[in-house]
């Protein structure tokens, strides 16, 4: 088993802050696990992106790259950016982790797919001067989300994936940590 593991000043992640205020607490963490990602899935083929290595399950290191592309896209530029009649992505049923395509174009086009819905989310974030404002919810569901609570469900919907992205990496390569 090889460890991940790297020293606090070797680790590029952004590490939490005290003192940069509400908005500034939520963008260190939601960066710190869109970067504990990109770290996660480094050095892999595409077969390796692609294979489903905790059976009976359909998860792959693929599908949730494409699977947090579109928690992005929905969360900041469907809703806080207010693009609702915006194209929805990777519509398959599952979120986008069944639908995978793990050859080299399949998996750089799903990398740039996150990269382009994360810049975009940064854009539409640093926007908003208060995390307290209300939006609206997308799709016809009706109903209003502050901006703080949109924010607090993207720490927690990457910091619960990062645990099967843990565990993924893990049974790929035995590699753990990080």
């Amino acid at each position: 088993m090889t460890e991940m593991w790297l020293l606090p000043h070797d680790d590029p992640r952004t590490q939490l802050s005290f003192g940069v205020g509400e908005k500034g607490t939520l963008t260190t963490s939601l960066e710190h696990h869109r970067l504990t990602l990109r770290l996660k899935c480094e050095d892999l083929t595409p077969e390796q992106m692609g294979t489903r290595s905790v059976p009976p399950s359909d998860l792959s290191l693929l599908g949730m790259v494409q699977h947090m592309a579109r928690v992005e896209h929905r969360w900041f530029r469907l809703t806080l950016g207010g693009d609702a009649g915006g194209q929805r992505l990777y519509e398959d049923g599952t979120g986008g982790f069944s639908d995978i395509s793990p050859t080299e174009e399949g998996v750089d086009a799903a990398w740039l797919t996150w990269r382009t819905e994360v810049e975009h989310a940064r854009r539409v974030w640093d926007d908003w001067p208060e995390a307290e404002l209300i939006v609206g919810l997308p799709d016809g569901q009706g109903g209003t989300v502050s901006v703080r609570d949109m924010a607090v469900h993207m720490v927690e919907e990457y910091a619960r994936h990062m645990g099967h992205v843990d565990l993924l990496r893990e049974c790929l390569d035995g590699r753990t940590g990080r």
